[in-house]
């Protein structure tokens, strides 16, 4: 008896275009920073902290085409322009939330296998060298 895949390639696709979008590094800080409320442009850069202007603008581009950020547009002199999480935003920022704690949780244990992987990786460079 050979047991199937429960989910269509077509299934798996859809959820790894998701996932890209929503699994990026700059996207979970940008959605993190947004479900404190509302912000313009500069103030989420300072926020987010290390993101250029250009991959603030391709970040958040794709995350209002993805309907998870609105762009609202102010006709003032100079125009003024927020960013804010739409519901499908807030949505995402449970497991966002649980991935961060998540993370900050398991800093230490990540940090203790990548350093045994690394010596033993040494050491084998060592005696295969």
């Amino acid at each position: 008896m050979k047991l199937g895949h429960p989910h269509n390639t077509e299934d798996c696709r859809a959820v790894s275009d998701i996932l890209q979008r929503v699994g990026d590094k700059w996207t979970v800080l940008v959605v993190g920073k947004l479900g404190d409320g509302p912000m313009r442009f500069n103030e989420l850069r300072t926020a987010v902290g290390g993101i250029s202007q250009k991959m603030l603008t391709t970040t958040l581009r794709g995350l209002e085409r993805d309907g998870f950020v609105t762009r609202t547009v102010y006709p003032t002199i100079p125009p003024r322009v927020d960013y804010e999480l739409t519901e499908l935003g807030c949505e995402l920022l449970k497991p966002v939330h649980a991935l961060g704690e998540w993370a900050r949780k398991n800093t230490g244990k990540v940090n203790a296998a990548r350093a045994r992987f690394d010596a033993v990786s040494a050491d084998k460079r060592i005696r295969v060298g």
